[in-house]
């Protein structure tokens, strides 16, 4: 339980840093149009602080962290999400200085972006199996 408050308090300081920096960079730059970076601070508290806030109720309940699964869970899914966040504030950044990227570039951004989304998923998934598996042996 104390693991996922800790990686929940990390996705805190992430999602206030990012918060921070979206409003000091949007107006350090004199940007006012629509940015992505304006979804980081809200992809880390869900993704981030609420999964492992929720997720340390379940580990209070079910042997979740003896389970190989539920590791397999943890590293795919928290290096989706710090892929998916990171590859956001690139594309933002781009946003907001009204950078012109090759197409190249463009595609590199959105399909890391899409691997870290990919991640994520895989990550849920692994995470639902493990779930299930456990409930049912409860059962």
């Amino acid at each position: 339980m104390k693991k996922m408050i800790r990686i929940a308090f990390f996705y805190v300081i992430l999602a206030l840093i990012g918060g921070v920096f979206y409003r000091e960079f949007t107006k350090f730059n004199g940007f006012t149009g629509v940015t992505v970076l304006a979804d980081v601070h809200v992809h880390l508290m869900v993704l981030g602080v609420f999964m492992f806030m929720i997720l340390a109720l379940f580990v209070k309940n079910l042997p979740l962290l003896k389970e190989k699964r539920f590791s397999q869970f943890m590293v795919i899914y928290n290096i989706g999400l710090l892929l998916t966040v990171i590859m956001m504030v690139i594309r933002g950044m781009t946003q907001v200085l009204t950078m012109t990227l090759t197409s190249g570039m463009s595609a590199a951004i959105s399909g890391m972006a899409g691997i870290g989304h990919i991640l994520l998923g895989i990550g849920l998934i692994l995470l639902m199996i493990t779930l299930l598996k456990i409930t049912q042996e409860d059962a």
